[in-house]
């Protein structure tokens, strides 16, 4: 009797972990394609505001500052979404949108020097 309740509660609990693991993969499953819904979307979009020359600089940017790159398609979809865009911007706007954003972005450093006077041996004073 007892060897049937322990396999009662195995096969219960292996179901539940079998259930639990099922459950966590189909999420990251879902995470996965929610992101490449987002992704084709981005895509589509910059493809209407963009001319031909103005995305393969923003290409060849993303490969070498992918932040800045993202930076840029964040201002391009969310102007487009305004309808502040009238148009689609050649390569020589991309690089006005990328001066404004480099600006903007542009981290200033300053240096400064704290000068203290050190007291030698000479300094001392001998009373």
């Amino acid at each position: 009797m007892a060897d049937d309740e322990l396999d009662a509660i195995r096969r219960q609990r292996m179901a539940e972990l079998q259930a639990k693991h099922g459950d966590v993969s189909n999420d990251q499953q879902g995470q996965q394609e929610a992101k490449q819904r987002e992704s084709e979307m981005r895509n589509s979009i910059l493809a209407q505001v963009l001319d031909q020359s103005a995305r393969g600089r923003l290409s060849n940017l993303a490969m070498v500052k992918p932040e800045k790159a993202k930076a840029v398609e964040n201002y391009l979809i969310q102007m487009a979404r305004f309808g502040k865009l009238g148009g689609k911007i050649s390569e020589s706007g991309l690089i006005e949108i990328l001066e404004k954003v480099s600006q903007q972005t542009e981290k200033k450093t300053t240096v400064t020097f704290n000068r203290r006077k050190v007291m030698d041996s000479d300094d001392e004073d001998d009373d």
